[in-house]
C-alpha cells in the first residue's frame, strides 16, 4: 500500500503535491517536445509527445525489465540489447504510437537512437527507446527526428514533471513518487491506464537516482522490487507488448547501505505500481486483496489476481454492490482449476474489516450488508456520470484520495502472503478502449 495516505481536493492542489515530488537526481536532465503528424495508417491529424532522460555523463550503473508478451514491441527488442552496454547516456520516449509488429520497427527504433545520439553527443549504443500507444502503426521517423533539436533544447535539470507529463496516452494524470535515502534521493514516474497486467514490469516507468549503487546491486534490486510492486497488479489482466521499467543510477551520491536503498527503491515501486492503478481507465475503486496463510506465494498471488480480474466481482465494485458471493466463486474458480488439493475449510474472507466468510458459510447479516456498501462508497473515486451522445467523459484529472476496497482473504493452511492491487469494470472503462483509436 502506498507510504502516504493522501487527499486532494482539487487539480490543482494535486500539481501542487507533484511539483514537489518532481525535483531531479543530480545528474540528470529532462526534456519534452510535441508535434503534429499524420498516422499512415489513419490519415487524421495527431499529435505526439517526445521526451529525452538525459545523464550529464553516460553511467555503466542500469537496469530495465521488459515485457514477458511474446510479441514484444521493436523499442522491447532494442532495449534487451542495450542491456549489453557499457554504459547508457540517454533514454529516448514517444507516446500516440507503440511501435508493436510493424514493418520495419526496429530499423525504426534504431534509426531515432542514431538521430538522438548525434543530438546529444553520445554513440547509438548508449540511447534506449521507448514508445507507448497504438499497436500496429508505424512511427513517424522523419517527424520524429526533426523534433528532437526541440526536446533537447527544452532540456533542464529542475524537474522531473514534464517527462511525467510526457509519457502519458490514456492517463488522466502525471504519476511522480520519491524517496530520500541517505543523502541522495530516487524519483520515479510512471505511464499505465489500460492494458495492465505485467509478468514483469508496468507501461513505462522510468526510476532516477543520484546514489551510486553499481549496477550488479541495481539489476537484481530492481527484479524484486518489480515482483512485489508490479508484478501484483492488474486493470484488466491483458499484458501490453511494450511494458519497460527502467532504473538509471548518476553515481553523484556515495552510498553503502544497499539494504537503505532496496527499501526506498520498493516504496517508489510500490507508490507508482498503485498510482497506475488509480489511474486506470475507467476505474473507480482501487481493489486491494491480502491473501494470507497460503501454501506458498504463488497461490497467494494467482489467487489475489483472480479476485482482481473475476468481471462479475469487478463490475459489483463499480456499482457499490457487495455481491460477496461473486468474490467467493472466484476464489473456488481459481483453486478448483489450478489448486484441487487445497483445503479450504479453514477459509476466512472480510470486506473492509467486515467478516463475510468463514467455515465453509457465510456471515452474512443487515447490519453487515449496510457496513460493506458504506465500505464500498467510501472507496469510490467519483460517481459515474451519463455519457453525452453516448461517450463517457473523462470525470477527474486528478486523484481525490488513495483509499481503497479493502479485502483479506485467510486460506488458514500455510505461511505464504501475498498483496494484489487491482481495480473494479466500468462503463467508462468499455467507452474508452471501445473508441481507442477512433
Amino acid at each position: 500500500m502506498p507510504s502516504t495516505n493522501l487527499t486532494f481536493a482539487h487539480r490543482d492542489e494535486h500539481r501542487a503535491w507533484l511539483a514537489s515530488q518532481g525535483a531531479l537526481p543530480a545528474g540528470f536532465r529532462v526534456g519534452t517536445t510535441r508535434f503534429d503528424f499524420m498516422p499512415a495508417e489513419a490519415p487524421k491529424p495527431a499529435k505526439m509527445t517526445l521526451t529525452l532522460l538525459t545523464l550529464e555523463q553516460p553511467t555503466p550503473s542500469f537496469a530495465a525489465l521488459f515485457t514477458r508478451n511474446a510479441f514484444p514491441g521493436a523499442p522491447v527488442i532494442v532495449g534487451r540489447k542495450r542491456l549489453a552496454e557499457p554504459t547508457l547516456g540517454a533514454v529516448i520516449i514517444n507516446n500516440k504510437i507503440s511501435n508493436v509488429c510493424a514493418p520495419g520497427g526496429v530499423e525504426a527504433s534504431e534509426r531515432i537512437c542514431a538521430a538522438t545520439a548525434a543530438q546529444l553527443g553520445l554513440a547509438p549504443g548508449q540511447i534506449l527507446p521507448c514508445s507507448t500507444g497504438v499497436i500496429g502503426w508505424t512511427l513517424p521517423v522523419d517527424a520524429m527526428i526533426g523534433a528532437l533539436p526541440q526536446a533537447a533544447a527544452a532540456l533542464t535539470n529542475a524537474s522531473i514533471l514534464p517527462a511525467a507529463e510526457g509519457i502519458v496516452t490514456t492517463d488522466l494524470y502525471p504519476k511522480i513518487r520519491r524517496a530520500t535515502v541517505g543523502g541522495g534521493s530516487i524519483v520515479g514516474i510512471a505511464k499505465g491506464a489500460g492494458m495492465i497486467e505485467p509478468n514483469l514490469a508496468t507501461m513505462l516507468v522510468y526510476i532516477l537516482t543520484d546514489i551510486a549503487v553499481p549496477r550488479t546491486e541495481l539489476r537484481p534490486m530492481l527484479a524484486r522490487a518489480c515482483d512485489a510492486s508490479f508484478n501484483a497488479i492488474s486493470v484488466d489482466s491483458d499484458t501490453s507488448t511494450s511494458d519497460t521499467v527502467v532504473a538509471l543510477s548518476s553515481g553523484r551520491v556515495p552510498f553503502t547501505d544497499w539494504g537503505a536503498f532496496e527499501r526506498g527503491l520498493h516504496q517508489v515501486c510500490r507508490d507508482l505500481a498503485e498510482d497506475v492503478v488509480r489511474n486506470g481507465e475507467g476505474v473507480r475503486h482501487v481493489i486491494r486483496v491480502t491473501v494470507r496463510n497460503a501454501a506458498s506465494l504463488g497461490l497467494a498471488r494467482a489467487l489475489g489476481k483472480a479476485v482482481v480480474n473475476g468481471p462479475l466481482f469487478k463490475c459489483a465494485v463499480a456499482g457499490n454492490d457487495p455481491n460477496v458471493g461473486r468474490l467467493i466463486q472466484a476464489i473456488g474458480k481459481h483453486v478448483g482449476a489450478h489448486a484441487p488439493g487445497t483445503n479450504l475449510s479453514q477459509l476466512s474472507a472480510k470486506l473492509g474489516g467486515v467478516e463475510i466468510f468463514a467455515r465453509g458459510v457465510f456471515q452474512l447479516n443487515p447490519e453487515k450488508e449496510k457496513a460493506l456498501v458504506a465500505h464500498l462508497r467510501d472507496a469510490e473515486l467519483y460517481q459515474s456520470a451519463p455519457p453525452k451522445d453516448g461517450v463517457f467523459s473523462a470525470p477527474i484529472d486528478f486523484p481525490p484520495h488513495e483509499r481503497c476496497v479493502d479485502l483479506e482473504i485467510d486460506i488458514g493452511n500455510g505461511a505464504a502472503s501475498a498483496t494484489v492491487i487491482g481495480g473494479d469494470l466500468t462503463h467508462e472503462y468499455v467507452s474508452e478502449n471501445a473508441d481507442y483509436r477512433s
